[in-house]
């Protein structure tokens, strides 16, 4: 039997009967996947500024990008190496003028894993073998462990040998000079605040407080209605908080919107608002679409869609209710009180 192709890799403990427990200990079941891709389309030029300055001066800002999701999917989607969280594939050029492509590969670890390194690889080659053109992977490592580190893979035998490097980001390195952070104009360091916010605070009570704290900061930034509604979703999305409180948050963003302009209070009422006004059951239910595709992106489905249109008024009130609230969307659909007017 012929023998396998070794690799340089690190292998990673296993979690002991303790850490296994602290992890699923107050799980919130965080999705650092929709913030992430929704923050990466809205601000990619900040993005770059922020995580890697030197590739940003060298692209030429003035010619559009593109996103190639559906390129990106074509290429990975037999590759099992593990899960992604926020994999973007941008077409930019650079400075010389060439109409060569450079693709972008960004990738949001939200976990160590030991194969890392090798899937950056496979992703890599098989985009430059679909494409024939030069491909950047960059990586930005959004696990909670100070010990994971990523880069490099290497393997080989008999003196053929591959080695990959690709630049990386820590963001528990970047959380280290939290001043900074906050004196940015950036809007992708409320990104990162956000995240390294969820992953220490588990407590309902001090997630509370640090939402807070950021609304507090990205109106005080001076940002414009299109920017805060945005930012407020990525936000709300990476610090989601237990149903008892958010009442008191909702008190809390009142007090603050009170002395600003009502941005974020007025698009979470717009719903339920608007559908009062019409007394119009389509016009509740084109409302409720809007919201709930807004909130759980890809995760609203056709079906979902059908289960809205079949809805009579009293159910789309309700469902309009639930959505400014829920953490999930079966929260949405499959609460007490819908349930029990279906049925």
């Amino acid at each position: 039997m012929d023998e396998k192709p070794f690799n340089f890799k690190t292998k990673q403990k296993p979690m002991t009967e303790t850490q296994s427990q602290q992890s699923t200990h107050n799980d919130y079941h965080d999705d650092y996947d929709s913030p992430w891709k929704e923050a990466l389309e809205a601000w990619f030029p900040e993005f770059m500024t922020l995580f890697f300055p030197v590739i940003h001066q060298e692209i030429n800002w003035g010619i559009p990008h593109r996103f190639m999701d559906k390129e990106l999917q074509q290429v990975v989607r037999d590759a099992k190496l593990g899960r992604r969280y926020a994999d973007k594939l941008i077409q930019v050029w650079t400075l010389e003028g060439k109409k060569t492509w450079v693709l972008i590969h960004v990738e949001v670890q939200g976990q160590s894993e030991p194969d890392f390194n090798e899937r950056m690889y496979v992703y890599n080659y098989r985009l430059f073998d679909r494409y024939q053109v030069d491909v950047i992977s960059l990586a930005i490592l959004t696990d909670p462990s100070p010990n994971f580190r990523a880069g490099e893979y290497r393997c080989g035998r008999w003196g053929c040998d591959v080695q990959f490097r690709f630049p990386t980001v820590k963001l528990l390195d970047l959380g280290h000079d939290w001043e900074t952070l906050e004196a940015s104009d950036n809007p992708f360091t409320l990104v990162v605040m956000a995240h390294l916010m969820a992953q220490k605070n588990r407590d309902g009570k001090k997630r509370l407080d640090a939402k807070l704290q950021l609304i507090r900061l990205m109106y005080h930034r001076g940002y414009n209605k299109k920017r805060i509604l945005t930012l407020f979703r990525v936000i709300d999305w990476l610090l989601h908080l237990p149903p008892e409180l958010v009442p008191q948050f909702q008190r809390e963003l009142s007090i603050i919107e009170e002395k600003k302009m009502p941005y974020i209070t007025s698009i979470e009422r717009l719903g339920l608002e608007k559908g009062i006004e019409q007394g119009m059951q389509q016009g509740e239910a084109t409302v409720l679409n809007r919201q709930l595709q807004r909130k759980f992106g890809e995760g609203f489905t056709d079906v979902h869609r059908q289960r809205v249109k079949e809805a009579d008024s009293d159910i789309l009130l309700d469902w309009s209710e639930q959505v400014l609230y829920a953490q999930s969307i079966d929260e949405v659909f499959y609460s007490s009180k819908s349930s029990r007017s279906e049925h």
